[in-house]
Order: structure tokens, then C-alpha cells, then sequence
């Protein structure tokens, strides 16, 4: 049964679904201010302005034509009220008909209170020019540049609210059913000259008053200006995630972000956040009032599936673990894959399901498949069940050495500098030099390892190779991957792209990543390395010994048994 809920947006980077066209200058504007009007690209005028929603500084009062909102309004006439009045040839309004040419019409009384109103986009640059992109011109430095994503998620929801229009023919599609706070984890947006009052208040003493891109806020516009966060920002991510859900006062959590990336961080939430409560991840081809835009429509999908408690069991509990819903489909989030930049750019990988149901067909969410794997509070490497420290390895004076790395603080909450580096190698077929094992031209690998061994106590390698194995072609850097396993770097075999195939472990040394795809695969080795640390480094991983060998397997087997069952 679908219940009024309460529910947490969270701003994650680079979100699509909080972005918005570029503010243009509308030729309205441009005739007021003796500006040439902005043309079609073949140079013909251009019919129409964009409309852009804006607040009204005062009431003001208009008069609508009536049966204008539909072609076939007055073929049913007889069914209508007479309207408010009449408009005579100069303008004036008269409660009845002067003429036969009077056009019938309603009064409105429209007021700030009302909301946003689709309006012609009046501002110009401070010398006066048009605004015609987002930069006060191409490739502008960041200080003439304006942003186009929404600092956080409230005025999406308020125009998902005001413009769109629901099956019935009314608004309000969000807070019909739901109450939503408003939360900046890792917005796409920021305020360079200085967080607002409110803003303040939220985030207590000692908050960032001005914002930075690339460490406060992460966008992708303009495209000459992205910002991506850092490995941080997942224990960021995460920890509040947590907090949110642990404080009681919410029924699940939204969690938006750039359509690429959005998979991975709801896997990552899915594995490490300890709660029985939904979480929702939603994306968008398309920004916010772009045409056919796709955002609005999976947000509210989102809010029905969490008010419809579709997901929980007969405790209560949440029995699908995080999930992607877009395009009225709900993905696990262990298989959502984005595979084009277009609405119905998500498809289940893996080949063996995936899509657990459906939001926002006619009637309520339903599922009809639930996830066997491990997640959120049944997730062996939750929040909760990782230690406090954990024992990496780093090349120090005397050779390999066990290092402790912090996990999580006195709090209980992973700290910034916990998460591990992990890279992708990709294998592909001929790379070899002759056929020579040549691993000194492996420069890539040589370099990864090195950086690992010196900088990144926990650390491991996901390999992207042959289908449906894993394996790699290439003996050379086979060997070198080796080398990082027996120096206490653990690595994972995946397929290439898109597999169906379930990896087996058909070499000891080598964690089978089953149908997983790699950067799903990369996001539990992060969350595995947190809960059991590195492999026993060999005392030479050139000549390793019997005893260290069983030692290396032994914990293999312990990370082989978290991806078994995650």
C-alpha cells in the first residue's frame, strides 16, 4: 500500500538530472534592449522563445484566450462555463460582449506564491550583450563562467512539482505523496562567493564558505571545466548515506548522479551502507527541461517505489538492496549497466536478470524477482562489520612490510583515507612483441605496481579478459600481475565488456569476479580490501615459498567468498 513518506534527496556529482540547458538571452530581451534577434540556424526568425521557469517579483493579472489549451476544446463548448469575460479590439476587458469580434476569455490572478512560471529569459551580460551559452564567451575562464546544475536536488523536485503533468492531468507529483529534505553529499554545483545562510546552518560550524570546484562541487558543464571527486568521495558518500538513513527520520533515500557513473556508486551503497531502509539511484539522459527529458519521470518513479513499501518484507526490511530506477524499470544495482547516452540507455549485464520489476506503469511498483546476493545490512562488508583497521603492505628499506590502515574512525564512519586504489587493466589479444616475455616493456603495469607498493598500502588489480574466463593473452603482463599478487596486491578476473559468463577460479592465485562487470568487480575489491586488508606479501615474490604460498591462498579464499556471495 502506497503511504505518505518521507524521503532524503542526496546531490551526487556530475548529475545530468539537475542540470539544465544554458540560459539564452530570448529574443523578447534582445527587442527590448535593441539587441538583433537571435535567428534559426538557416537564418529564418525563429518562431518561439524558450520558455524558462522564474518567480514573479508581483501579482499581476491576465487574460487567457478561452478553449486555447486544446484544439478540440470548443468542439465541446456546450459542456463549458461562460467565461470570466471578454477582450474588445483595443484590449479592454468587459464582463459581457460588446461585439461580435469580443474574444471570450478567463481572468487570472497570478502571484508570487504560486510557484515558478514559464517565462522568456530577460538577463544580459553586465556589458549589455546577450547571453548566448553558458560562458560569457567560448572556452571562458571559470570566473566567466556561469553553472548549470542545480546546487541540490529542491529546484528539480520544485519543477518536477509545478511543470510536470501526471497521468491524470494534474501536478504535483512528488509532494502528493511524499515530503523531501534536501542534502549536498557531493553536489554538481557550488557557491564560489560563499554558502547561503541556510546552508550554513546545515552544515554547522567550520563549513566550507566557499566553494571549490573539483573539491566542494563536480560538474561536467561547461565541458571545459569538469570536476570529478576524488576516491574520497565514496567514504563521503557512504557516511552519509548512513547517517540519513540511521537518524530515523526518513523511509529511503534518492541518490542522483551522472547517468556514466551512477551504476557504480549505487553498488558501492548497495555493499557498504547498513540499513533495512530502500535506496534509490536515478540518472538522466537529458537535462532538466531539455526536450523529452527523461529525469522528472524516474525521480517520481523513484518516490512510488518508496512509498509503496513494495520493497520490504514481512519485517519490514528492505529485500531488494539499493536499485536503479530508470525507464520504469527497477535494476539491481549490481547489474545496471548505462550502454547509451539516450532514454532506455540501461540494460541488466550479466545476461542472467537483473531488472527486479517496474515503477511507473499504471498501477502501483511491483517486483517480481528479489536479489539472492548479499546487500546493505546483510552485506558482509558493510559499515558496520568493517574493522577499524586493517593490515596493507608497503615497500619500505627491508623489503615488503604489513602497514595498518585506519578504516574507520572513533565514530564508526570510514574515514577519507581508507579507500584503497584500485585500477582496471584491460587484456586484449595481439600485444605481445613475437611472442617474447619481454615485461620491461609493460611500462604501464610497472609504473601501477610501483605507485601501489610506495603509496597505496591497500591496493588491487581488476582484469578485463577473455570471455568467459577472465584470462589474460598477454604471458608478459600475466606475469607482472602475478608479481603484484605475491607482493600482496590481490586481483580480480573479470570478462571483457559486457559477459554472461561466471568466471571460474581455475587459478588459485586469482580471485574469479563471476559475472560481474569491471567496475562493478573494482567496487567490491574496495570494499573487500576495507574489510580484509592485503594479501601476505612473499618475502621475495620471485621465489615464494611453500608456506607463503598456502598463506596467499588461504586469504584469497576469504576475498573469493565475499564475491561469491555479493
Amino acid at each position: 500500500m502506497t503511504m505518505r513518506a518521507r524521503i532524503a534527496h542526496l546531490a551526487g556529482p556530475t548529475a545530468t538530472i539537475q542540470n539544465t540547458p544554458p540560459l539564452v538571452t530570448s529574443n523578447k530581451a534582445r527587442a527590448k534592449y535593441g539587441l538583433a534577434p537571435r535567428p534559426n540556424p538557416d537564418g529564418t526568425p525563429a518562431r518561439f522563445d524558450a520558455l524558462r521557469g522564474q518567480r514573479l517579483a508581483a501579482p499581476a493579472t491576465i487574460y487567457v484566450e478561452q478553449f486555447s489549451a486544446h484544439p478540440l476544446e470548443a468542439d465541446a463548448a456546450a459542456l463549458y462555463a461562460p467565461p470570466d469575460g471578454f477582450l474588445d479590439a483595443a484590449g479592454r476587458f468587459h464582463q459581457t460582449r460588446q461585439s461580435a469580434g469580443d474574444k471570450p476569455v478567463y481572468a487570472i490572478e497570478i502571484r508570487p506564491e504560486d510557484g515558478l512560471y514559464p517565462l522568456p529569459y530577460m538577463a544580459r551580460q553586465r556589458d549589455g550583450a546577450a547571453w548566448e551559452e553558458e560562458c560569457a564567451s567560448p572556452g571562458a575562464p571559470e570566473e566567466q563562467a556561469r553553472q548549470g546544475f542545480y546546487p541540490d536536488g529542491s529546484r528539480s523536485f520544485e519543477e518536477i512539482d509545478r511543470f510536470g503533468v501526471g497521468v491524470d492531468g494534474t501536478a504535483n507529483q512528488i509532494s502528493e505523496k511524499a515530503d523531501v529534505d534536501f542534502f549536498r553529499i557531493l553536489p554538481p554545483s557550488g557557491f564560489t562567493k560563499g554558502l547561503p545562510a541556510e546552508q550554513r546552518r546545515d552544515v554547522g560550524d567550520g563549513a566550507i564558505q566557499e566553494e571549490r570546484r573539483g573539491v566542494d562541487f563536480f560538474p561536467y558543464k561547461p565541458f571545459h571545466l569538469p570536476a570529478s571527486p576524488p576516491p574520497a568521495g565514496l567514504a563521503r558518500a557512504a557516511n552519509a548515506v548512513q547517517k540519513i538513513l540511521a537518524s530515523g527520520k526518513y523511509a529511503g533515500v534518492i541518490w542522483t548522479e551522472g547517468s556514466p557513473t551512477t551504476e557504480e556508486t549505487i553498488y558501492w551503497l548497495h555493499l557498504v551502507v547498513d540499513t533495512t531502509l530502500p535506496i534509490c539511484g536515478n540518472s538522466a539522459q537529458r537535462p532538466q527541461g531539455e526536450i523529452s527529458h527523461d529525469g522528472p519521470k524516474n525521480i517520481v518513479d523513484s518516490t512510488d517505489y518508496i512509498a509503496s513499501r513494495v520493497w520490504a518484507d514481512e519485517r519490514g526490511r528492505n529485500r531488494a538492496g539499493a536499485v536503479m530506477i530508470q525507464e520504469q524499470q527497477i535494476f539491481a544495482a549490481r547489474a545496471v549497466t548505462k550502454i547509451d547516452a539516450r532514454p532506455g540507455g540501461y540494460i541488466a549485464a550479466g545476461g542472467h536478470g537483473g531488472v527486479l520489476g517496474a515503477s511507473g506503469h499504471a498501477g502501483a511498483p511491483l517486483l517480481h524477482y528479489v536479489p539472492t546476493l548479499r546487500h546493505t545490512y546483510l552485506s558482509e562488508v558493510n559499515i558496520t562489520r568493517l574493522p577499524a583497521t586493517v593490515t596493507g603492505v608497503r615497500r619500505g628499506a627491508r623489503g615488503l612490510e604489513p602497514v595498518t590502515v585506519p578504516i574507520k574512525g572513533p565514530d564508526g564512519f570510514l574515514l577519507d583515507g581508507a579507500i584503497p586504489k584500485v585500477a582496471i587493466t584491460k587484456d586484449a589479444t595481439y600485444w605481445s612483441d613475437d611472442g617474447k616475455l619481454d615485461i620491461a616493456r609493460e611500462v604501464d603495469l610497472i609504473a601501477m605496481i610501483d605507485f601501489m607498493l610506495a603509496d597505496a598500502p591497500l591496493a588491487g588489480f581488476i582484469i578485463e579478459g577473455l570471455t568467459p574466463y577472465g584470462s589474460m593473452t598477454s604471458n608478459a603482463r600475466d606475469a607482472l600481475i602475478r608479481r603484484a599478487v605475491l607482493s600482496g596486491i590481490p586481483a580480480v578476473r573479470v570478462g571483457r565488456g559486457n559477459h554472461e559468463g561466471f568466471v571460474p577460479q581455475r587459478d588459485p592465485l586469482f580471485i574469479a569476479g563471476s559475472n560481474l562487470a569491471s567496475t562493478k568487480a573494482r567496487m567490491l575489491l574496495l570494499a573487500s580490501l576495507m574489510r580484509l586488508g592485503s594479501l601476505p606479501p612473499c618475502t621475495d615474490p620471485e621465489h615464494p615459498t611453500k608456506a607463503e604460498l598456502t598463506a596467499i591462498r588461504a586469504k584469497i579464499a576469504e576475498f573469493q567468498q565475499i564475491f561469491d556471495t555479493h
